[in-house]
């Protein structure tokens, strides 16, 4: 079948009606696509944010139960100073009031500056800085246990410290003698004060 001119003009409004058909046809479909798409994306979006608030949700719980549990603790670290500002002035009260209880000879003392400490025995850390103060120490003793008196003394009632080194010398050609009120041992120590903080609250622990 041939189409003739006339035919063709007859069909042109029915072919053009039936294109533009055609096009809103994948004009919707493109649309629904990227609606379904986008709607896809957001319900993901959605279900992550539910995931990770579930899971915001049970970690606090957790970190309540080790607050609770924990919380004795801290405040007893706070209390002794470890936690915080170091507290020189307190540690060398405790000196002086060490050297009248046991009615020790001098005491001489220098603080350094405080530094950070990776100890190798801690492996990790976390977010936590321990830093410490050497303290150098000397002590003339009637004997031993003037040493051992001290750092008991101070182990009882200050932040934690470790002993670094500690040397005991008398001198050359004298005689140890307890029952002579004279200072018969001189002890040379070095002292590691420690306190803990956590920088990024920007604050104290």
């Amino acid at each position: 079948m041939t189409l003739t001119p006339n035919d063709w003009r007859k069909l042109r409004y029915p072919i053009l009606a039936f294109g533009c058909a055609l096009l809103v046809a994948g004009l919707i479909a493109t649309f629904a696509d990227q609606y379904r798409t986008k709607q896809e994306a957001a319900l993901q979006i959605e279900e992550t944010n539910y995931r990770k608030a579930r899971q915001k949700f049970e970690s606090s719980g957790l970190e309540k139960e080790t607050i609770i549990k924990y919380l004795p603790v801290y405040n007893d670290l706070l209390k002794i100073g470890f936690v915080g500002e170091e507290r020189r002035i307190e540690w060398i009260e405790r000196l002086r009031q060490i050297h009248a209880q046991y009615n020790l000879f001098s005491i001489d003392y220098n603080i350094g500056q405080q530094e950070n400490y990776r100890p190798d025995f801690v492996q990790d850390m976390g977010n936590l800085v321990l830093n410490r103060s050497v303290m150098e120490l000397k002590l003339d003793m009637l004997h031993e246990g003037d040493l051992v008196n001290l750092l008991g003394d101070l182990h009882q009632r200050t932040p934690p410290f470790m002993v670094r080194d500690c040397e005991i010398t008398r001198p050359v050609g004298a005689e140890i003698n307890a029952n002579d009120l004279k200072a018969n041992l001189t002890a040379r120590c070095e002292l590691d004060w420690l306190t803990l903080r956590d920088p990024e609250l920007g604050r104290n622990l």
